[in-house]
């Protein structure tokens, strides 16, 4: 009879930690899906011009808000880590004046994580932030073409906005072939690059870079708001699509 006892003592603890630990795994998961990371440049100049650039801030700060108040935590990461350079910096635009002067968010995107201190598992999504700066040092970065392709691989969503998209033309999947293969996608435009007269000063022209990889270019007008979602890759074509790209990827995590 003692033997029995032991027995079902032995098993009702047993079954009481699995329990235990299948609610904690599931705390888990609920809380890394509810991480977003975002990418940023740390190039802070546009070629020889010697003139500044960084990450464009409404291209932060219009994602960011839409994805911080549906509850979503987001981490920052750059090339280099460190202070970001920042572009575009109005504060006469309310959702940039909400970001900057966020003492958290402020304190993160002036401290990003360098690829290296990235856990890809933890993150339901990344998204690449805009400025002309990505043109130089998002394309070859395989520290975060890894960390994409890993966050993608697990059921993830890649999504990026203006020049953000310029971490897609090298990026390839795990089979070797490029993630815009075959996809619709969308990114600050050759008319646009001309307007600005920067055609000549950037390495490349994006929207033929990701033509040449073998994406289905979409695009509308100068600065037109314009968002293309293939499955699990958004993109967006300039800084006045920065707010609907972060809805389409709360969207498309509401559906994941």
């Amino acid at each position: 009879m003692k033997t029995k006892i032991s027995i079902f003592s032995v098993l009702f603890v047993f079954i009481s930690m699995l329990n235990i630990t299948n609610a904690q795994n599931k705390k888990s998961n609920k809380v890394m899906s509810k991480k977003i990371l975002f990418v940023v440049t740390s190039h802070d100049k546009k070629g020889n011009t010697n003139e500044p650039t960084g990450y464009y801030l409404g291209e932060v700060s219009h994602p960011w808000e839409i994805l911080h108040s549906a509850g979503y935590d987001i981490d920052f990461v750059s090339p280099k880590g460190g202070k970001a350079p920042v572009d575009g910096l109005n504060l006469e635009d309310a959702v940039n004046k909400e970001f900057w002067e966020n003492k958290e968010y402020r304190t993160k995107i002036e401290n990003t994580m360098k690829p290296s201190e990235v856990d890809p598992s933890k993150y339901a999504a990344i998204f690449y932030a805009g400025g002309h700066g990505t043109m130089w040092d998002f394309p070859d970065n395989t520290e975060l073409q890894n960390i994409a392709r890993k966050i993608y691989e697990n059921n993830g969503i890649i999504s990026a906005v203006c020049h953000g998209p310029s971490a897609l033309v090298n990026l390839k999947l795990s089979n070797g072939k490029y993630l815009v293969e075959g996809k619709k996608v969308n990114a600050f435009t050759n008319e646009e690059e001309t307007a600005v007269k920067l055609e000549n000063v950037v390495p490349f022209l994006l929207e033929d870079q990701l033509k040449e990889r073998g994406a289905i270019f979409e695009k509308s007008g100068l600065w037109q708001d314009h968002v293309v979602a293939d499955g699990r890759l958004i993109t967006g074509q300039n800084p006045q699509s920065a707010k609907s790209v972060g809805e389409e990827i709360l969207k498309g995590l509401k559906q994941k």
